[in-house]
């Protein structure tokens, strides 16, 4: 028997026309948003397939546009996303392109951060609202953002992933699913790791003092409702 979520039996609350088109757009931008952190002075997005052809008349571009300000897919102000990004002195550019065998809603963030950083982040609109992203800054990853999110690079040797569990399990932070990708053997890994409960500040700035970790990210639920 299949699962399926609350977007697949009544479809997300949403301004728009398409919850493809429209709230899984925003919501993949303000995952993404989150994900990189800090302001964004300039965000590319690289729009394939689907995206590309439709994403003026469909309003995928205020969309996309809303999320990178962290409006969800019910803000009122979703409309006003272009002119309230040109407010804030964030440069905006649409490109289309080919991103390969992908999902025809995909998307990818070039986001450049005010202190010169730039994230590249890739991933799909899936269908009632559902998005999946499937790659940091050239890393392959698997998550949906439906729940408390741990994101962390680290070096790829043993205990570094026991460490961090360790320190959860002792907080009473139960792991909903945990995935570990690495390109080549004893060099990076990534670790997207999902919890049932927001991770306190205090256990992250436990998990930075992990001599292995090279960045870590914490992604707040984004689905619907929330607050």
């Amino acid at each position: 028997m299949s699962n399926y979520s609350i977007f697949d039996i009544v479809g997300p609350i949403m301004v728009g026309p398409s919850s493809s088109h429209t709230a899984g757009a925003a919501r993949l931008a303000k995952l993404a948003s989150l994900i990189c952190g800090g302001d964004p002075v300039k965000v590319e997005f690289l729009l394939h397939g689907s995206f590309a052809k439709t994403y003026k008349g469909h309003g995928t571009d205020k969309a996309l546009v809303a999320g990178i300000l962290k409006m969800d897919p019910w803000d009122e102000n979703l409309k006003n996303s272009f002119s309230i990004a040109k407010e804030k002195g964030i440069e905006i550019i649409f490109t289309e392109g080919d991103l390969g065998d992908v999902h025809p809603n995909t998307v990818k963030f070039i986001i450049t951060a005010k202190d010169g950083k730039v994230s590249e982040i890739t991933g799909s609109s899936i269908g009632g609202g559902s998005i999946l992203i499937f790659d940091i800054d050239g890393q392959s990853v698997e998550f949906k953002g439906n729940y408390p999110t741990l994101i962390t690079q680290h070096k790829d040797t043993p205990g570094v992933i026991s460490k961090i569990t360790t320190m959860l399990y002792m907080s009473n932070i139960n792991i909903g699913s945990m995935k570990v990708y690495r390109n080549s053997k004893g060099l990076q890994a990534t670790m997207a790791l999902e919890t049932d409960n927001i991770i306190p500040m205090d256990i992250i700035e436990k998990i930075k003092e992990i001599s292995e970790i090279d960045s870590i990210k914490v992604i707040n639920p984004i689905i619907e409702g929330e607050t």
